[in-house]
This record gives C-alpha cells, structure tokens and sequence, in this order.
C-alpha cells in the first residue's frame, strides 16, 4: 500500500498552490495561522486558572513565565479535521513559513497534534516545483531556538501591554493600550510634532532669471550681491527663524530685489565659470521587508497593510519569493535569471559587468532568506495573469530585481556661475549620458521625490559666453517645517533605529492608526491629542519603555536568544521581576498616579 503524508501549511492559498507540485499521495491542508495563544481576554481564560494573580496576563510569571495557551473556538474543527487526517498519515511535513513566526506555529502543531509518526520540518523560501522538491530532500527539525525568541517576544509584547495599559486607563481614558513597538513609533511621531509647534517660519526673497543663450531659453537664480551669498531656507534655524550665522549672509526682501531686478535689466550678463562633472549612481539592492514597503507606499500609494497583504497572496500563489526577510542577497540561480533577462530585455551593454550581491544594512538583520524577487523563473508581469494592486507590486518587484543586475547610470552635470552688474546667478544641468539601470526602474519616479533620471539640459556654455535676459521674477519664499512622517518615512525610521522587526511595521502603524493615536491626512501620519496623552504620560512615568536605545537594544536581546546566546529566562526575569524590573515600576508609577489623580 502506498504512504500517505500530511503536508500542513498556514493558508488555503498557500495549500493550494503547493497541491500542484506534490504527488496524490501528499494530503496538504492549512492550519489557517495560529492555532493557538495566549488569552485575549478574560472570558478567554478558563476558569480553573480565573483567581490565579497572574490570569489576567495569561502568563505565570512566578513559574518561569510558562505562557498559558488556548485554543480559540473557530480553530476546534480544523484541529479535528487535522487530527483525522494525521491517524492516516505514514508522515507528517511541517511545511509553514520559514521564521519565527512560522517555526512557532509548526511548534505548537506538534503540541496539539501530538503526532505518532515521524515529523519532518520542511522550509522554502518561494513555491515553486524545485523548491518544492528540495525541500523534501533537506528537511530537518524544528528550531527551538527559534521558537524560543518568538514565544519570549510575545511574552514581552503581552507584559507591557497588559502591565502598562491599565496605567493609562486610570490616566487617560479607558480602552487605551501601550505597546512595546507601538508606542516607540508613536513617540517618534509626537516628537516630529513637537518639532513642527516649535518651528518658527522665516522669510526670505530671491531672484529668478529667464536668460537664452544661441536661442535656446534656461533658467538661472541670484545666489549673491557683492559676493555675499543670499541666505536660503536651509540657512535659519527652525526654532527661532533667524540666521544660523549672519556672518556673510545677506537676508532680501521685497524692495532689495525689486532694486536689484532694476539693476541687473539694464546689465550685460556673462557666463563667468563653467564646470561639468561626470557622476555615476549604481542600482538598490533588490527588495527587503522594509524597503518594499516604503516603495509600495511611495509609488503605489498602499498603506503598509496593503503592501504585506498583497505580498503575502503573490507568495502564496508562487509569484514571488518569501516577503519577510532582511537579507538582499539573491540565490546563484536567480542570478543567472536576472542576467539572462535583462540581456534579453534590454541588451548586453545593459548587464552589469559581474554578478551584483548586496548586504544587509539595518541594524540587527536577520533571516537567513533570500530578497524578495520573483519567484522560480521570472515571469514577466504582461504574462502572469494578474491584474489591480497584485500586478502593480509584481511588476515592482520585477523592475527593482532586474536593475540590481543592470550596468551602473551615467550623468554629466554642468554647474555655470554668472554675473550681471554686482550680481551672481547660477544655473545647473543634467544630461542622462547612459541611463544604465534606470531603464528598468528609477526611485525617484512616481514618488514626488527628485530623480536622479531627470535631466534638465543647459546650452553649450562657456566662460566669457554673452546671455540676453528675457524676464527677472521676484520670489518670495519662507522655510517649511520639518515634514510630518507618511507610512514610507515611519518604515524608514524605525528600521534605521532598530526598532522591532520590519515584518510587524505593517501592523503598528494599522494598530495607532485603529486606536486613533494617528491620523492619516493626504498621507501624512498626524498624533491626535490621545496620542500626545498617551506619549506624554508614558514619557514621565515610563521613560525607557519609549526609548529609542532600550527599545532597540531588546531587540538586540530578542535576536541574542534566537541564536542561543543569550537564555530567554534570565532575559525575562531581568526585564520583569528584577530591581527597576517593570512590574516593580508599574507598582510604583500606579501608586503616583493613583496621588495625583
């Protein structure tokens, strides 16, 4: 008689697809994600664990933090029918997503589960037959150590949120809630904020020329009188208006240039320097985590949410690769794809002269994946079938991954200095000379962001060349405040600080905006006044949960333990139970604010 295997995986979409690629004997069936946790709420908790003074965190703390895990009503029947399924099994393939996340779920598989036959942990990185395939060549067992550092990070989100919120109940209002990522990033808001009520505007006027030279028109601007430069936005502060340093620096209005205007009407203008630089900007990496989501966000104008949800369903229908690593680099094959792609699309003189590998630069990456790319083959975008937003980031992740491979852009930049009466002008031009990788794909396009694609072309100039003036503007301007955080730039500074983990931006940034601690207004991400309640409280009474360095340096802590170098316990207690722990200065702020109120 044939074996039957039981192959469990997280999603439908995911079984789904994988069906294709395994015999009829392989049974593959989704556990629909978690199939257990940690109690959501009191009437979660069952009721021989109600009166125990740690019920309400769902985590004993004086028992080694034993996490005290349910099964949710809606997941009884699929644990039964996964159960059924199991007793005729010969063996059972633990094939969900190769991360914490994924290597818990598999974890607690097992626990329910509680399998009879041989368990066999098989990882992938894309759906494709050959992965497929290798995968069931190479399995191995399931990670401890990772299933560790995800549990711990749980237990730590579960015991500041659950310890501190209550805090705020009393302080703010009810219903409210802290959170160990959330409330870092909705501190970087506020303080973004603040800086924005602090900024005070200055004003400051320049001149704007319409000159030709051998009949073709451009466009120069007065930078100095006398050879003291004309004061520009960036030289006041925010905080005051004034000049950083007045030393040299002249500061128009409106009389001054409508005199200088005057002037420079009646002048000859001449062409006094030129200088022309060539410069060459090499591709991005290929996609990671964070970076697909600042793109996606930038360019197709999704939220973050939409970005991950729309990844997660072209990985699961093999589209692309995994969609939560931090790891640029691409496989020895999807490299050889990518080159024999853009040869094909674009020319040789196109590919870059040798394979291009990139390494990660955030703070604390980890995930020994690939980028995400397209998966197995490079399907070009006209021919996969997709169509809306599906389509829109494939075809991203496409263009990104094929100009990580492409030859480097190439750009010639004339810089022309010029003078008329006691007046300097300037006027900057670029031309493309091999647009390289920017055949493929360009940051800047789309984004409302310069491009480094974008040429803005000067005649052939040279020093001594006579202009003719055809129009002198006025132009008033005034300094702006510094710009409120979009979805893209939140990503982007979180990342940078090393605060919690790229695959779980998405799901802050949802959370403060569910909580209505944000605003969205044309994109920008606005701090309400429970927002600036909540900070401000947090703050004062619980300063390093919103620190930037402590936060970062958990979860410094957090990768420590997945790699087995640090023991996730002793972690806990520290943190918790220890001499300044949280609980001892949750005790503590709860009985200031209880004074105050």
């Amino acid at each position: 008689m044939e074996k039957q295997y039981l192959v469990i995986v997280e999603s439908p979409t995911k079984a789904k697809t994988i069906r294709k690629f395994l015999p009829k004997n392989f049974i593959v069936e989704a556990s629909v994600g978690h199939i257990r946790d940690l109690p959501q709420s009191a009437a979660d908790t069952p009721l021989k664990y109600k009166k125990e003074p740690w019920a309400r965190l769902g985590i004993n703390v004086d028992q080694d933090f034993e996490p005290l895990y349910i099964i949710p009503k809606d997941k009884t029947k699929i644990i039964a029918d996964l159960k059924a399924k199991l007793k005729d099994a010969d063996e059972l393939y633990l094939a969900t997503d190769e991360d914490r996340e994924g290597e818990s779920i598999s974890w607690h598989l097992t626990e329910i589960l509680k399998p009879k036959c041989p368990v066999k942990r098989m990882v992938f990185h894309e759906i494709t037959k050959s992965a497929i395939e290798s995968a069931l060549k190479h399995t191995r067992q399931v990670d401890v150590k990772l299933v560790r550092a995800q549990e711990t990070r749980r237990i730590l989100d579960r015991l500041v949120g659950f310890t501190v919120s209550p805090v705020l109940w009393k302080k703010v209002a009810f219903g409210l809630s802290a959170g160990r990522v959330q409330s870092v990033a909705l501190r970087l808001m506020v303080e973004r904020e603040r800086q924005r009520m602090r900024f005070k505007k200055a004003n400051y006027w320049d001149v704007l020329a319409d000159v030709a030279f051998s009949g073709k028109n451009f466009d120069a601007r007065l930078i100095a009188i006398k050879d003291k430069r004309i004061a520009q936005g960036k030289d006041f502060d925010e905080t005051t208006g004034m000049l950083k340093e007045a030393k040299d620096l002249l500061v128009l209005g409106e009389k001054e240039v409508q005199a200088i205007i005057g002037r420079v009407s009646k002048a000859a203008w001449t062409v006094t320097s030129v200088e022309e630089k060539q410069s060459t900007s090499k591709p991005s990496a290929p996609f990671i985590t964070s970076t697909l989501q600042q793109e996606g966000s930038r360019k197709l104008h999704l939220s973050t949410r939409d970005v991950m949800r729309t990844a997660q369903s072209l990985y699961e229908q093999g589209f692309i690769t995994y969609m939560r690593t931090d790891s640029p680099n691409l496989s020895q094959d999807a490299l050889a794809e990518a080159r024999v792609i853009v040869e094909k699309t674009y020319g040789k003189d196109y590919l870059s002269d040798a394979p291009r590998q990139f390494t990660a630069k955030s703070k604390g990456a980890q995930e020994a994946h690939e980028a995400i790319r397209p998966a197995g083959t490079f399907t070009p975008p006209e021919k996969t079938g997709l169509t809306g937003k599906e389509l829109d980031l494939y075809t991203l992740i496409w263009r990104r991954t094929l100009a990580s491979q492409m030859s480097e852009a190439q750009k010639s930049s004339m810089s022309v200095r010029i003078s008329a009466d006691d007046a300097t002008f300037s006027a900057t031009g670029t031309k493309i000379v091999f647009p390289g990788f920017l055949k493929a794909y360009d940051e800047g396009l789309e984004s409302g962001d310069a491009s480094w694609g974008t040429e803005a072309l000067l005649p052939a100039l040279k020093t001594g060349d006579a202009l003719s003036l055809k129009e002198a503007a006025a132009q008033a301007h005034e300094t702006k405040p510094p710009a409120r955080f979009t979805e893209a730039s939140i990503v982007q500074a979180m990342e940078k600080a090393g605060i919690g983990r790229p695959s779980t931006y998405a799901s802050v940034i949802s959370t403060l905006l569910d909580r209505k601690y944000v605003l969205r207004n044309s994109g920008a991400l606005v701090p309400t006044f429970t927002g600036f309640a909540v900070t401000q409280l947090l703050e004062k009474h619980f300063d390093n949960l919103v620190d930037l360095e402590f936060t970062s340096k958990m979860e410094e802590s957090l990768d420590e333990i997945a790699e087995g170098q640090l023991d996730h316990l002793k972690y806990l207690k520290e943190f918790y139970l220890g001499k300044k722990g949280l609980k001892e200065i949750t005790d503590q702020k709860d009985k200031e604010i209880g004074m105050e109120n």
